[in-house]
């Protein structure tokens, strides 16, 4: 996993865990290293911006999946790009390299603060790199899952959602799109696909096997 210390991926770590996956999570330091412990997941040293896309590959070998949940937009200008754009589509690229077939991205609701709402310059170009991660993902010869959640917010999780490749934006606890990731992750129907996810009405297994049924092109 990349971006392994988040609120997101530290989530999705454990509920991997819990399901009886083995998971690594790639870190810079060791500070960054004990959370990663501390979730049951192997802690493997990397880094997304300075490694090489054979760096990277050489990481992910024996892997049945990566996940990107990595992001710099607490750091702002650019690392933005160098994170969630360019270290985004080098991941991709890793990937396709170490023969690792399946990718989920976790990207962003693009109808988040848009227009007056927006927070500015900086969202706008945050926008910008995760679109461009999204195009380049889309571009690869993986089984992608691209999940795009609507706005997160720290509340406990639900277990409810409302999910598909287009839905109302709302907002959505991290422990859900956790939940949705950790029940979408292997689904063997949702292959090279974009979701949108938010808080809802539906149990989140139920709406991961409704997606499944329906046919996406």
């Amino acid at each position: 996993m990349i971006g392994a210390s988040g609120a997101v991926g530290s989530r999705l770590m454990r509920r991997l865990g819990e399901q009886g996956h083995r998971v690594s999570g790639m870190h810079r330091s060791e500070d960054d290293a004990v959370p990663i412990r501390d979730a049951g997941a192997d802690p493997v040293r990397g880094d997304l911006v300075e490694d090489s896309v054979e760096d990277l590959a050489g990481l992910m070998k024996g892997h049945d999946a990566v996940v990107f949940s990595a992001g710099g937009a607490g750091a702002g200008g650019d690392a933005v790009d160098a994170v969630d754009r360019d270290g985004a589509k080098k991941a991709v690229d890793a990937a396709s390299a170490a023969g690792v077939r399946r990718f989920a991205l976790v990207s962003v609701f693009m109808d988040a603060w848009r227009g007056d709402e927006s927070p500015g310059e900086g969202f706008e170009r945050y926008m910008a790199a995760k679109r461009a991660a999204d195009v380049h993902l889309a571009a690869s010869n993986l089984d992608y899952l691209t999940v795009r959640p609507g706005t997160l917010v720290d509340d406990a999780g639900t277990g409810f959602v409302n999910a598909g490749s287009s839905v109302g934006y709302e907002e959505i606890p991290r422990d859900d799109v956790a939940a949705f990731i950790a029940a979408a992750l292997f689904s063997p129907g949702l292959n090279r696909v974009a979701i949108e996810v938010t808080g809802g009405s539906e149990p989140t297994e139920d709406a991961v096997a409704a997606l499944q049924a329906r046919p996406y092109a």
